[in-house]
């Protein structure tokens, strides 16, 4: 093992090396550059993706990129991005006047002075240290400990931007995980997660970049009044101040568009070349922000209106009912992000939403979800009309829940041998909410693809009566497929099946039905058949 050469102290300069992978656009050959080449690919909308980018390390990736470029074109003067990679190099570093040497964008530096993403040690004594993490996914926010879903620490052969991408994850993304172990500020409470919701023109890192980084521009006069932070003379980036462990910030000192740290965490290279990282507890939250519940003026979190919180995200994650309080409002207040203007009729739009499930202890699953955004839809929510959306989507989820209903009751029938279900046991329940818990699903995935249609229809009343009579046959495979679950004798088989059918059918369409509509559909259907067959 030969050792490096002697230097500065200073490595893997992410202002001056090429370290991140991206892949252009559109012919996806890799590319590898620095940071201030990136902005200036970007600028440009060559970059397509980044391979060693984790699906739960999008979001952060993303809202770094753009509050670093606001915060940088802020200092500046400016409010249109730079198209050089020399003039964003020259704009970062001017970020960090104390150091010009760049050793606070460097991966690497001395423990007494700060490095991308980490706070400088008081004296640079790190002996009480916890012991050297050998792969950057050991050092990322995810729990991995009974090595299910993930493996715990397999990337031995990592490259600098992977440790890039894990470090940043852990800094902004991560919650409480026990003592000494404190979370960001931009979540509602130590348990929760840190959403990211707003929209993304499809295949384009650039443009959504861009879009975003403008729009903190924007918004950061207005976010420091609502949220109590200094516009003027906030510090931007918390990793530039020495950290005891013990000292919190005050919100009222930050920039609006803060890039955060919550642990105490250094990178080192070891004598074969490779990286590490050790890190150390704090007895204090880096950002005293407990009573904030989230709610600091980020520019990709709903706010919950009544409880005044951020948005937290379930293990149920993004299913179509959120979705629609989300996307057209009514609980939640949408996030900034999520605003469009006219002038992005251009491009094909998504709604986007995700955000990694956390619990105590534990993560339970990364979420996301993107709605296509149709050409009226997105009409629509440039001119802030999303009621008219709201009310069709509003409609359309009472029809789900009503089917679904319907069909529990069918179900129970069933499951019950015909029986009337108030002397149901609780096991037949449970199984009975599960097979229609599965109707649901399929409708959650196909619910925003059918609302575009009746939105862009010229006929709007024939597209509902055409989903509706779709629901209902949906509903009724699920039925016809739950029948092998039933009785197993021919006598209660036949007579399960006949209750269960005749349930359902007779509830859709009988005087009490809950889709009026649709039951006077049926009626008319019918009285046209007997007209012909008594003619």
């Amino acid at each position: 093992m030969t050792a490096p050469a002697p230097d500065d102290g200073l490595r893997l300069k992410l202002l001056d090396e090429p370290l991140i992978r991206w892949r252009r656009h559109p012919d996806s050959v890799l590319q590898r550059s620095s940071l201030p080449e990136l902005f200036a690919a970007m600028v440009g909308d060559a970059v397509r993706d980044f391979p060693a980018l984790r699906a739960h390390q999008r979001h952060p990736w993303h809202a770094f990129l753009c509050q670093l470029a606001a915060i940088a074109l802020h200092v500046a003067g400016r409010d249109v991005v730079f198209s050089s990679a020399a003039d964003w190099r020259a704009a970062l570093l001017a970020l960090t006047p104390e150091h010009p040497d760049g050793a606070a964008w460097c991966l690497v530096a001395p423990p007494d002075r700060p490095a991308l993403l980490q706070a400088p040690v008081p004296g640079g004594n790190m002996a009480t240290w916890g012991e050297p993490i050998r792969a950057p996914d050991g050092l990322d926010m995810l729990v991995t400990s009974k090595n299910h879903d993930l493996k715990a620490e397999r990337a031995w052969c990592a490259e600098p931007d992977d440790w890039l991408f894990g470090l940043l994850s852990l800094q902004t993304q991560e919650g409480f995980l026990g003592a000494g172990n404190y979370g960001i500020s931009r979540m509602n409470g130590g348990f929760a997660s840190r959403p990211g919701v707003g929209a993304q023109a499809l295949g384009r890192w650039g443009t959504g970049w861009r879009r975003d980084a403008a729009m903190l521009l924007d918004e950061r006069e207005r976010i420091a009044e609502t949220h109590g932070l200094d516009a003027d003379t906030g510090i931007a980036l918390l990793w530039l101040l020495p950290w005891n462990g013990v000292d919190s910030l005050a919100t009222a000192r930050l920039d609006p568009c803060y890039i955060e740290l919550c642990r105490r965490v250094r990178l080192a290279r070891n004598l074969d070349g490779a990286l590490s990282a050790r890190c150390t507890g704090t007895k204090a939250a880096r950002v005293a922000a407990k009573e904030l519940n989230g709610v600091t003026g980020d520019l990709w979190t709903p706010v919950e209106l009544a409880a005044n919180k951020a948005l937290t995200i379930t293990a149920e994650g993004f299913h179509y009912r959120l979705v629609a309080e989300l996307l057209l409002g009514g609980k939640y207040r949408p996030a900034p992000a999520q605003r469009l203007a006219t002038s992005d009729d251009a491009l094909p739009w998504v709604w986007l939403a995700r955000g990694v499930v956390r619990g105590q202890g534990k993560t339970e699953g990364f979420h996301e979800r993107r709605v296509p955004l149709s050409p009226r839809m997105r009409s629509l929510i440039a001119r802030n009309e999303q009621a008219v959306l709201a009310a069709i989507a509003n409609e359309r989820i009472e029809a789900v829940g009503a089917i679904r209903k319907l069909l529990w009751q069918a179900l129970l029938l069933l499951l019950n041998n015909g029986a009337t279900g108030k002397d149901a046991s609780d096991p037949v329940k449970d199984k009975s909410s599960r097979l229609a818990k599965a109707f649901e699903r399929e409708e959650d995935t196909r619910f925003f693809t059918d609302l575009s249609l009746e939105v862009e229809a010229t006929d709007a009343s024939a597209a509902r009566l055409g989903w509706l009579l779709g629901l209902a046959e949906r509903a009724e495979a699920h039925l016809s497929a739950a029948f092998d679950a039933g009785p197993r004798s021919a006598m209660r088989r036949y007579r399960a099946r006949s209750a269960a059918l005749s349930r359902f059918k007779g509830g859709l369409r009988g005087p009490k039905s809950p889709l009026p509509a649709l039951a006077e559909y049926y009626r008319q259907t019918r009285n046209t058949i007997d007209q012909e067959q008594a003619a």
